[in-house]
């Protein structure tokens, strides 16, 4: 099969929730993770899985839990360490280590993967548009829109002007057909996002200086090369919070996104594909 067709595989993540992906590339190769954003699914990597396993990669991206079409937790806990336990049972389910590549909630989980794991099993970490301190406006409008439209949309054409309201930066796509992987349309006619709601009410510890010093922690800790992507028109990571970040991590590697916000992998994903494989296929950055 060649390596513009995906393979669908499930993994098992803690607690035994089922976790669907997509897998590009033979087996053996070099192993990259991708963890999309809260909201988002596997899809959102569709284009750079392809291209990444094009040079001779290995590439799994996850559907996280609570979203697309892996389980949802049993008992509603959505905390960073569940979504990082997921991350640990799916590496042990490779027997392989895997560069981890995140966005966002994805990109936080890494963090604390990465943390966890240890060099041999995540040996880089690449980071979306996210750091430890992101900006609250940013962080806030993004669970406002996860949390809008609970009676769910008429049409998708409907679901499609939600998300040009939401992301006005971005050129519209001629079709609203896209969003069928991110919309469920129920018995009653109408289309509703299909993420459990819980994950924006149970997403663990409510002390928000102790989950930004586990993050701060984390981050002082890693020895493994690190890329922070950064989309310049983001308003969840400013330069004050790449300041810092970098001021934790000094040999990270960071790279500007001019023409991207915080969805950088779908504002420009030229760049952002380019960015990633350069990273990834570095010599010896990816054991084998």
């Amino acid at each position: 099969m060649g390596t513009s067709t995906p393979i669908v595989e499930r993994f098992e993540g803690a607690g035994g929730v089922a976790l669907a992906a997509d897998t590009w590339g033979p087996s053996a190769a070099p192993a990259v993770l991708m963890l999309h954003g809260g909201g988002q699914t596997r899809h959102s990597w569709k284009e750079t899985g392809r291209v990444l396993a094009e040079h001779g990669l290995r590439v799994i991206t996850l559907d996280m839990r609570g979203h697309g079409d892996s389980g949802w937790s049993p008992d509603g806990r959505y905390a960073l360490e569940t979504y990082r336990d997921d991350v640990l049972a799916v590496l042990d389910q490779l027997a392989a280590p895997a560069v981890v590549v995140g966005a966002s909630l994805g990109g936080l989980t890494g963090l604390h993967a990465a943390a966890a794991a240890g060099p041999l099993r995540i040996p880089g970490l690449v980071l979306v548009d996210v750091v430890p301190r992101i900006e609250r406006a940013g962080g806030t409008r993004i669970i406002d829109f996860m949390a809008g439209h609970a009676e769910g949309f008429a049409s998708l054409e409907d679901a499609a002007e939600a998300v040009a309201a939401y992301l006005p930066h971005r050129t519209r796509p001629r079709s609203a057909e896209g969003l069928r992987r991110n919309l469920r349309l129920r018995e009653d006619g109408r289309w509703y996002w299909h993420w459990d709601p819980r994950m924006l009410t149970d997403r663990g510890s409510d002390d928000q200086a102790e989950h930004l010093r586990r993050l701060e922690d984390a981050a002082r800790h890693l020895a493994i090369p690190v890329l922070l992507l950064w989309g310049r028109l983001s308003d969840v990571v400013s330069p004050a919070g790449v300041q810092e970040f970098q001021e934790l991590v000094p040999h990270a590697e960071v790279v500007m996104l001019p023409g991207a916000a915080h969805t950088a992998a779908g504002d420009d994903n030229d760049a952002f594909t380019r960015a990633v494989v350069d990273f990834c296929t570095r010599p010896g950055q990816i054991p084998r």
